[in-house]
């Protein structure tokens, strides 16, 4: 009998934190069985439920189709039904306090939504507590500390699907009644010691974003919380967790995910079977190199999406994966790779099957699920969870991560399980097997997965696009504002304490005097009727946005105020015309002030400026525009001082705000409801839609590139 301790991968504080029993674990495959799931075990909570995620739709439907019930399908009211219900329940929500570049793909922002206030007992939160340029990026549900829920599905829009994957199937409609692409994913429910032990993680990431909570006492009751119709496809069995947490603050990173992964690989050896959203992370694309040369090498079957659907993923992180894809390749010298993508009938040219997971099977002994893609962030700087399960020498264990395999397989090829156990045994490996289901019409289908030459010159390294570690501030200043000579720093100190106590005298008369009535509902709405006909509203909007960005009023509210003044078409040409305006008067007072200057007076957020910077000019204008990571004012004031040329500042300005203006200006309705109630809350809500400048990010980079090429402007390599 084999010595199942000696054998195990998994080693507490190495490559996972805890290993806890798990009475039941299930595979749930696709979002349509996670949400009947998850909605099944909420039903039946008595004391709490703890919701992380990287997103969240609090409009999203649960059940659609047959698992309709006479309980409410989406998720907000599902809560309150619930919460009504369970008198001494408790629901905490927590969210990532997103990247404003994200701000069109998702619900308004939830902190100041009237949806998450909806019950006293229903607790919401973002969090914001990571290393600048991460992401709070972990998937879990725990229920009362009895059922757990993780892997790469967060209770959102566009995350529901069937294992069919149909084309154009009904149910896939997010909740504003779009259509989107077949998604498939994953989630693992898991019971027992490792529910509690997922409570524990859950409780403490919420007390780290300033939550309040205390540990759950024992339950006195019998009450099981399994989602009824989940049949476990492994019981009694060890679960690892692992986790991925970025140095921040007094906490030291952690990075069992990425050692679990390599020691994975390093350990098996047969087969090595992945399904995950990306493929740039330099670890892992290491580690999978290193065995490919091997002669006895495993077989390595990745599965990916065809194409990354948006276009910041387009030209970012599927260059990287063809970039890693190529070091693979050139290493696989005994033919043991194969890469795929499922490839299912009906679907147009331009659209595929968006594989969003985060799997991993490797020698029928282990199965991995979670939050982390096979990116560097996932593994060195965003906050994930993965949940593991190491069968070794455990042959019913063994059987269940093999018919797992076959399960997925399955799927993918349109055939049945024993078809596909059938192929395996009879030709020896995944990759034979994987090769005769080819020409049916549900098929995986081999993957290239290169760029052209053009998009991959524009695309930086992956230090900058897909970082490992947080860029120190200091470094990425002098990377963005370059040095400065000495002289006359004096008499830049005075200008910029002078021009400080102004802000400060502006900012505290904006916000404890009549003038903060300015910007209110009823005020904007007696201004427009004069104000639109006036022959003067043009030098009036303009001074407006001077003004607004001076005491550093968000400038997406003063787009949105345009758009509700003078309509849409007129409002947003204004809104243009005075955001490059304003930005260029700051940057004058920029470059007047000089480098320390700004640096004294922008203090702290100039740390907030964005990672992906890697060069000077119109790029970077653009890119700074597309992820404002610091407020509009301070921006602009940096740029001045630093040694962009003034002609890149304004025209990358116009190009970058151009998209999120226009989309803004046909806003207004929305904006309304959130100006009506004019608090701190609000008015930040508004400001988070700076993010909106991404639409016309393809044609304006395509552009760049040429005239980088023609060095009109680029500074550096």
């Amino acid at each position: 009998m084999p010595d199942r301790e000696k054998d195990r991968l998994l080693a507490t504080g190495v490559n996972c934190w805890r290993v806890a029993r798990a009475n039941r674990c299930a595979l749930l495959v696709d979002g349509e069985a996670y949400f009947k799931a998850v909605r099944d075990a909420i039903g039946k909570a008595r004391r709490a439920v703890w919701i992380l995620g990287w997103d969240i739709d609090s409009r999203v439907r649960l059940v659609r189709g047959e698992g309709k019930d006479d309980r409410p399908e989406t998720l907000i009211d599902f809560l309150h039904h619930t919460l009504q219900r369970r008198r001494g329940l408790r629901v905490h929500v927590l969210v990532w306090d997103f990247s404003m570049v994200f701000a069109l793909d998702r619900e308004w922002p939830p902190i100041y939504s009237p949806h998450w206030r909806i019950h006293r007992r229903l607790h919401f939160r973002m969090d914001g507590e990571h290393p600048p340029g991460a992401s709070h990026h972990q998937k879990v549900v725990v229920v009362d500390d009895k059922v757990a829920f993780v892997g790469g599905i967060d209770l959102s829009k566009q995350r529901w699907d069937t294992t069919e994957h149909a084309a154009d199937h009904p149910g896939r409609l997010d909740p504003d009644g779009h259509r989107y692409s077949p998604f498939h994913d994953f989630q693992l429910a898991v019971d027992g010691e490792v529910a509690r032990a997922l409570g524990e993680l859950a409780r403490e990431r919420w007390r780290t974003a300033g939550g309040k909570t205390e540990n759950l006492p024992e339950s006195d009751t019998a009450d099981d919380p399994w989602p009824d119709g989940v049949a476990p496809d492994f019981q009694n069995i060890d679960v690892g967790i692992a986790r991925t947490m970025g140095p921040h603050r007094e906490r030291a990173e952690v990075r069992e995910i990425e050692r679990l992964y390599c020691d994975t690989i390093a350990a098996a050896r047969r087969y090595i079977y992945i399904e995950n959203q990306y493929l740039t992370s330099a670890a892992v694309g290491d580690a999978l190199a290193s065995r490919l040369k091997e002669e006895e090498a495993p077989e390595v079957v990745i599965v990916q999406p065809k194409s990354k659907t948006g276009w910041l993923e387009k030209y970012t992180m599927e260059v990287l994966r063809s970039r890693l894809l190529g070091t693979l390749r050139a290493n696989d010298v005994h033919n043991r790779l194969g890469v795929f993508y499922p490839h299912v009938p009906g679907l147009g040219e331009d659209d595929c099957v968006d594989v969003h997971a985060k799997l991993m099977i490797a020698d029928d002994r282990l199965l991995r699920v979670g939050s982390s893609n096979i990116s560097n962030r996932s593994m060195r700087l965003d906050t994930e969870c993965d949940l593991v399960i190491d069968a070794a020498g455990d042959e019913e264990a063994e059987r269940a991560v093999r018919a797992c395999l076959f399960r997925l397989l399955a799927e993918h090829s349109g055939k049945s399980e024993k078809e596909v156990q059938e192929a395996v045994d009879r030709t020896g490996g995944l990759l034979p097997a994987i090769e005769g289901f080819r020409s049916g019409e549900r098929a995986l289908r081999p993957l290239e997965g290169t760029v052209p030459e053009s998009i991959d010159q524009m695309v930086p390294d992956a230090a900058i696009v897909d970082p490992e570690k947080p860029v120190d501030p200091d470094t990425l200043l002098e990377m963005v504002l370059g040095s400065e000579p000495k002289k006359s720093v004096g008499k830049r100190l005075a200008a910029a304490a002078a021009m400080l106590l102004g802000l400060l005298a502006l900012a505290a008369a904006w916000r404890w005097t009549p003038l903060e009535d300015l910007l209110t509902v009823e005020r904007i709405e007696t201004l427009a009727g004069d104000a639109a006909g006036s022959p003067w509203s043009f030098p009036i909007a303009m001074g407006g946005f001077v003004a607004g960005s001076l005491v550093a009023v968000p400038v997406t509210l003063m787009i949105a105020a345009s758009a509700l003044i003078f309509g849409p078409w007129l409002g947003f040409f204004y809104s243009l015309a005075g955001s490059v305006l304003s930005a260029v008067v700051n940057f004058g007072i920029g470059n007047t002030l000089g480098r320390d200057a700004v640096r004294r007076l922008a203090g702290k957020r100039i740390n907030r400026l964005s990672k992906k910077l890697s060069r000077r000019g119109l790029l970077t204008v653009i890119t700074l525009r597309i992820v404002p990571v610091a407020p509009f004012v301070v921006i602009n004031l940096v740029a001045g001082a630093s040694h962009i040329r003034f002609r890149d500042f304004w025209l990358g300005t116009l190009l970058g705000i151009a998209p999120g203006a226009l989309a803004l200006s046909f806003f207004a309705d929305g904006i309304v409801g959130a100006l009506r109630a004019p608090t701190t809350g609000t008015i930040a809500w508004v400001g988070v839609l700076a993010a909106i400048l991404a639409g016309g990010g393809i044609l304006s980079s395509r552009w760049i590139s040429r005239r980088e090429e023609q060095g009109t402007g680029r500074e550096g390599g």
